[in-house]
């Protein structure tokens, strides 16, 4: 087996297993917050809020360590463990800090939440852009497997929540020992001393030199101002949902059902959208990705009933594709491949962190007063205001249409500095 092979593979598996535990822990979190912690909608705000706070505290190490240490297993090593300890945590530390004190238990669930689940899951993508431009091949090929993963566990979520919410945790758990094992097993290969050496020059200056381009604050633009508000939308979404129905348990379990359904639809586009946004360019699959989700948002705040909110749901499995493959496709083209991972990390993860943290407690206080559906509303109208900022903000990316046949911008530093 190739090591392109191996990487592959290897990485299909991670990805699968990694967002099938993230799945268990926290794609009903509202549901669990509201529902069985019996938290009002500014409540489950504040503890979202501390969870992006931690995970925006978390990013630029990540980031930072990421272009570091290239190829090795740091990174995943640390998440894997911390996703081994998710039943524990959750069952006996979270539920009774978060009743006896919301406030130390929004601290404290941050932490392990943010750097877990949030940044966590930025990190691990990450780690997969790099060492599929090194290997050549996309990073979507990956990515599709983590939407299987999730999705699979979505199936069975709101069942296992209607039956006991710890046991979704401690499956969680079980699939954070098995990323362990996999890892004691796997092995880079040749190519990591080599990534790792290339990955060694980037320092500190390089990294703190992306805030003085003003390439990178025109990219913020479109997530600070857009992408942050479908993040803020889908948090309290499952609790919006299953209120439409007779019971919260058919509810939860609905949910369950729409959102595994989704994400298979948006594992197939993961395998498109390279296709669509090499044609159109990565500038402009932002902003098509960004259209898609404010109809989403704004169609939420008229529709009546399950079906059409299903159906507007189902939209997430468009945007997410287009938004993942621009996004890294955007950064390859427009900045220094060194940095790919602190760019990420900074200019996405911390960005949607620091977002999200504000708008959180805002969004979950305007649930509580206007309703969900008023809400929605503003959140479109915001949205777009932003998206047209962000149509004039970025950078012009060419189409790619032959970027395959071409070899990897960090291939091609690498050759550079052999020489």
């Amino acid at each position: 087996m190739t090591d392109k092979q191996n990487h592959f593979r290897f990485l299909c598996s991670f990805v699968f297993i990694y967002f099938f535990a993230q799945a268990m822990s926290v794609s009903l979190l509202t549901l669990w917050l509201r529902s069985t912690l019996q938290l009002s909608g500014a409540e489950a705000g504040v503890v979202f809020s501390a969870n992006f706070i931690a995970a925006m505290c978390s990013q630029p190490i990540y980031g930072f360590v990421s272009d570091k240490v290239g190829m090795r297993k740091h990174i995943l090593w640390a998440v894997a463990t911390l996703c081994s300890l998710c039943g524990l945590f959750f069952v006996y530390l979270y539920a009774p800090l978060l009743k006896a004190n919301l406030l130390l238990g929004a601290t404290v669930g941050g932490a392990y939440l943010g750097v877990t689940f949030i940044a966590g899951s930025y990190a691990v993508e990450s780690y997969v852009d790099r060492i599929g431009r090194r290997h050549g091949f996309e990073y979507s090929r990956v990515r599709l497997c983590g939407s299987l993963g999730f999705a699979s566990a979505a199936m069975l979520t709101g069942r296992l929540y209607n039956i006991n919410p710890g046991i979704n945790f401690f499956i969680a758990s079980g699939a954070g020992l098995l990323l362990l094992a996999m890892l004691a097993l796997w092995r880079t290969g040749g190519g990591a001393d080599q990534a790792t050496s290339a990955a060694g020059k980037v320092r500190l200056a390089d990294a703190l030199g992306l805030l003085r381009d003003p390439k990178f604050w025109r990219f913020m633009v479109f997530i600070l101002g857009v992408t942050n508000l479908y993040l803020v939308f889908d948090q309290q979404f499952p609790s919006y949902f299953a209120s439409l129905f007779p019971t919260p348990q058919q509810g939860a379990a609905m949910f369950g059902y729409l959102n595994s359904a989704q994400i298979f639809i948006e594992a197939g586009g993961l395998f498109l959208a390279p296709l669509l946004v090499r044609r159109i360019g990565a500038k402009h699959g932002l902003l098509l990705a960004g259209a898609i989700m404010l109809l989403r948002i704004g169609g939420s705040s008229v529709a009546v009933g399950p079906l059409s909110i299903s159906v507007l749901k189902m939209l997430h499995s468009l945007e997410l594709p287009i938004l993942v493959v621009s996004v890294f496709r955007y950064i390859a083209h427009h900045f220094d491949n060194r940095l790919a991972s602190t760019l990420y990390m900074v200019g996405v993860s911390f960005g949607h962190s620091l977002g999200l943290a504000i708008l959180s407690p805002l969004a979950g206080k305007s649930y509580d007063l206007l309703g969900f559906p008023a809400t929605y509303l503003a959140l479109a109208g915001l949205g777009a205001l932003f998206l047209a900022l962000s149509a004039w903000a970025l950078e012009a990316t060419p189409p790619e249409i032959k970027r395959l046949s071409s070899p990897s911008p960090l291939a091609k530093e690498s050759n550079a500095s052999v020489s």
